[in-house]
């Protein structure tokens, strides 16, 4: 028996079969970049002498990183893509209908099961949440892919992770993939497939589906995915602007087999997890954290940057205020969660809380824009890296955290349990 990601890649090759190791062309049905990376990628197209692009319904470009532009030089990399756009044709989001590239484009319609989609971005990997083959590239070859729709690889073999039991509370998609990633280490599964499944992930929301695909490259991954079930096929009949194709459902068999490696684990223990600087694998449980005092909170990104996350964070903060010392940057993750967040009052609880609710952007998470931090100081972020210099400063720090430690550790200015603040009312 194949692998999920064995079966659409044959499909889109138009092979058999395929195997790990094996070289393919595969043809593809989006190809994405940012307003990092277009303009290389656009610059790359000009040089190969190709007049248009293989299919302008099939190319998004989308500003996220240095969105609104914070000064001359991202202004000039935005004009760039708005007018390549705009002589192209293809689908181009502008500031104000846009939003962070892995949160928008599952939510605007444009992924669907067995789909391949690839992207200039290491965390085009979230779209494997809804059952696709998404993965990232580097700018030269979304170039290529732009010109002809086809992209050459090897294929990866699949490692395939089953979470049994049951979450503790506060526990979310966050905290298992980065206690997955602390476990394997930040090359576990390196140019490989992490399939997840297991009754917890039948239980997963959606939102914490994206989570894990999200962060899926944090362990070395070509891609995270997951099998398509009744929660996918939901999400898909509420946001899809395209028809649900038979080719899709055909890619998802019960029974799956050929996988390189099982790795399972029981999460009825897992507390939520905290990675210390500087690597995504440098993961402890909350209680073992110790005192970490902070400086800023960011609560947002292509990782957590959806509504079930900021309910989370509304949840704990309501009544509640952000610790005088503590920066809190509460970024919705697309303009469409920060309206839904605005409708249920979220924005206004993260306000009067002390935080400060800014528009879609992912400029924090980089150290490019929104939150850039100075030499010697801390950040809890809802982010997928902390690396050294990540978000500023190399003489800064990075913690990674879901949305309830992030929030908890906001109103108590040092990482700290969501159980700290437990009462009847949150119980």
């Amino acid at each position: 028996m194949r692998t999920l990601a064995e079966k659409i890649l044959a499909a889109y090759s138009g092979k058999e079969n395929v195997k790990p190791g094996e070289f393919v062309n595969v043809k593809v049905d989006l190809v994405l970049s940012n307003d990092i990376t277009a303009p290389l990628a656009i610059r790359e197209f000009q040089r190969l002498g190709i007049s248009k692009v293989f299919d302008s319904k099939k190319v998004i470009m989308v500003p996220d990183h240095f969105c609104p532009n914070k000064d001359i030089q991202s202004a000039e990399q935005a004009k760039l893509m708005r007018e390549f756009a705009k002589e192209q044709g293809i689908i181009y989001f502008e500031v104000g209908r846009m939003g962070i590239e892995h949160v928008l484009l599952p939510e605007q319609g444009f992924v669907l099961p067995g789909q391949v989609i690839v992207g200039a971005d290491s965390h085009t990997c979230t779209y494997g949440a809804l059952g696709a083959f998404a993965t990232g590239m580097g700018s030269t070859d979304i170039a290529v892919a732009m010109a002809i729709g086809e992209i050459w690889m090897k294929v990866p073999p699949t490692i395939n992770f089953v979470y049994h039991g049951k979450l503790p509370k506060w526990v979310g998609g966050k905290d298992l993939i980065l206690y997955t990633i602390g476990d394997i280490g930040v090359d576990g599964a390196l140019y490989s497939v992490m399939e997840f499944g297991g009754e917890v992930i039948d239980e997963l929301s959606m939102d914490g589906r994206f989570t894990m695909a999200n962060m899926a490259v944090e362990a070395g991954a070509k891609a995270g995915m997951f099998k398509v079930d009744g929660k996918t096929e939901e999400y898909i009949k509420e946001h899809s602007r395209h028809r649900y194709s038979r080719r899709s459902e055909e890619c998802y068999p019960p029974g799956n087999t050929g996988y390189s490696k099982i790795i399972e684990y029981d999460v009825s223990k897992i507390e939520p997890q905290v990675a210390f600087p500087h690597i995504p694998s440098n993961t402890k449980c909350v209680s073992q954290v110790g005192d970490i005092k902070l400086d800023q909170v960011v609560i947002g990104s292509c990782t957590n940057g959806r509504l079930d996350d900021l309910r989370v964070v509304a949840k704990l903060l309501k009544e509640k205020q952000i610790h005088p010392e503590i920066r809190c940057i509460i970024l919705p993750g697309s303009q469409k969660v920060y309206l839904d967040a605005l409708r249920e009052g979220l924005i206004e609880i993260f306000i009067e809380a002390g935080a400060v609710v800014s528009t879609p952007t992912c400029g924090p998470c980089l150290g490019g824009h929104m939150g850039v931090l100075a030499a010697g100081e801390r950040c809890l972020s809802t982010t997928n890296r902390n690396f050294v210099g990540r978000m500023g400063s190399p003489k800064s720090e990075v913690y990674l955290a879901g949305p309830a430690v992030a929030a908890v550790s906001a109103i108590l200015g040092r990482i700290a349990s969501p159980e700290e603040l437990l009462d009847s009312r949150l119980s």
